[in-house]
């Protein structure tokens, strides 16, 4: 049954489309406004990603309109849902571009985002996210050798989002894998709010370049080369192409398994009504 909530996906289509903005000193490179009919698949800009389970989720990816569709208001939505067994399916998508900060400047990811509004007792296990990954896991590397850059995650309803890092060898190494290196920030009210990855390599010393986590502009995390500390490991992460990907996972090792409260559908979502990559 269609929840309340699925009122949200509305709100696009009211309001207008949200264009990616202008930001001072960057260029627009590559973005994904998501027109379209309603129920349409994403543009082909976008691999949507099948047969992926890296972390014991539940969830099945699928190319079905109920998972993963035009919102028809030029939203993206990604949206789990459960069957009548007890089957979760839900939606990823990735790049098939990939995008290297320049040298000497700087490189942004920016995403206009709304998460769903069911109560956080019937969130246990979904996971959604806004991420990049190195694109050398293309190519064989491994993770999390690649290096992966978490935007923003979130788990189970949380009241916070989560901005992390993963580098380097496993277990342990620089990055404290499998667990990364992360912090967290309170999640705003409810609404679309932008989140963004800055890579600033302008100082040619890579010990006091940056990688800056932002939400609605502001920057709540900063990891440098210093605190990496290996100035190969900090190439993978500030040096290297980087693709973007979005999903909503259900379970797995981070959130746990749903339960017998978890609720699936629009309340749970993720929604997008842009991705965008800038670069001096």
């Amino acid at each position: 049954m269609r929840s309340t909530s699925s009122l949200l996906s509305l709100l696009p289509a009211l309001v207008g489309a949200i264009a990616p903005p202008t930001l001072d000193g960057l260029k627009l490179l590559w973005h994904d406004g998501f027109e379209g009919a309603a129920g349409s698949p994403p543009s082909d800009k976008w691999n949507i990603a099948l047969s992926v389970n890296t972390n014991n989720e539940l969830q099945t990816y699928s190319v079905s309109n109920q998972n993963i569709q035009i919102s028809g208001g030029e939203t993206m939505q990604l949206v789990p849902r459960k069957s009548r067994s007890g089957h979760w399916t839900s939606g990823r998508i990735e790049t098939k571009d990939s995008w290297t900060p320049p040298p000497g400047g700087k490189l942004l990811i920016q995403s206009s985002l709304l998460l769903g509004n069911n109560a956080p007792g019937n969130q246990q296990g979904i996971w959604p996210a806004f991420w990049a990954l190195g694109d050398a896991m293309r190519h064989g590397t491994q993770w999390p050798l690649a290096g992966e850059l978490d935007i923003m995650e979130r788990v189970s309803g949380s009241e916070v989002a989560y901005g992390t890092t993963h580098c380097g060898e496993f277990p342990g190494g620089v990055c404290n894998e499998p667990t990364g290196r992360g912090s967290t920030v309170p999640l705003p009210a409810d609404g679309f709010h932008t989140w963004a990855l800055q890579i600033d390599v302008t100082n040619p010393d890579w010990r006091a370049q940056s990688i800056q986590w932002m939400l609605d502009g502001k920057t709540w995390r900063t990891l440098t080369g210093a605190d990496i500390g290996v100035e190969g490991t900090w190439s993978t992460l500030a040096h290297s192409p980087l693709y973007v990907l979005v999903n909503v996972a259900v379970g797995g090792d981070w959130p746990g398994n749903p339960n017998d409260s978890t609720m699936d559908g629009y309340g749970s979502m993720m929604e997008l009504q842009y991705v965008a990559v800038y670069s001096t």
